[in-house]
């Protein structure tokens, strides 16, 4: 979530996109009809979305986790990343930003590489920890309802391998979780989130002020 990194000032941050940014044009296209969504604010910014393919190729990833699909952004750009047989199980619950994804998937002829579950994350995650495949993802990128991180990181690290990195979005909330004035539950949530993974020694962890922040977790 966030159209640019969070207190960076706009004539920089365009600046940093200039010399930095290499999006391709179907990414190009489905954020600028995200932009017209009315809930648009939910996408992840381009640069963030470059980032995370760098993340996927340098992990060597062949198996991914997207958890929060909304237009598709994430899924889309993981997959252009990925090896062809790679592949990326997609979870989200709402049908209608979803099936802007799934018409941007096969427009890039990717959509053979994203497994789709249109079903509560909790759901699909759990259905794939029983199907025993506990330790054999490489990569996990979080970005759904907040109050539920903690039950996507805790299903995420028992399907990534030892290695395996998760990306979870919106640590740092618009700024809220540095205001101990805001007891919104969503910001609490974070706000708990973000201690817990802090103090997780079954991590490496690393928090970016990108976006609207983004941590990374390595699983050792």
């Amino acid at each position: 979530m966030g159209k640019n990194s969070l207190g960076l000032d706009p004539k920089l941050y365009e600046y940093l996109l200039s010399v930095s940014l290499r999006e391709a044009e179907i990414l190009t296209k489905l954020r600028q009809e995200t932009d017209r969504h009315p809930a648009s604010i939910m996408q992840i910014s381009p640069d963030q979305g470059q980032f995370m393919a760098l993340l996927v190729k340098l992990l060597g990833a062949k198996k991914t986790l997207d958890i929060g699909v909304f237009t598709g952004y994430s899924s889309l750009v993981v997959a252009l990343a990925l090896p062809e047989d790679g592949v990326v199980v997609a979870c989200d619950r709402d049908p209608d930003a979803t099936n802007i994804a799934r018409r941007y998937w096969q427009e890039a002829e990717v959509e053979h590489k994203i497994d789709f579950r249109l079903a509560p994350a909790l759901d699909t995650l759990d259905s794939l920890i029983a199907e025993g495949e506990s330790g054999s993802f490489d990569f996990a990128f979080i970005d759904a309802d907040k109050r539920n991180y903690e039950n996507y990181y805790e299903r995420s690290l028992t399907l990534l391998r030892q290695g395996g990195i998760i990306a979870i979005d919106n640590v740092l909330w618009f700024g809220s979780v540095a205001d101990p004035n805001d007891t919104d539950k969503r910001t609490i949530a974070i706000r708990e989130f973000n201690q817990k993974v802090y103090q997780d020694e079954r991590v490496d962890v690393s928090m970016l002020a990108i976006a609207d922040g983004l941590t990374l977790a390595m699983k050792k």
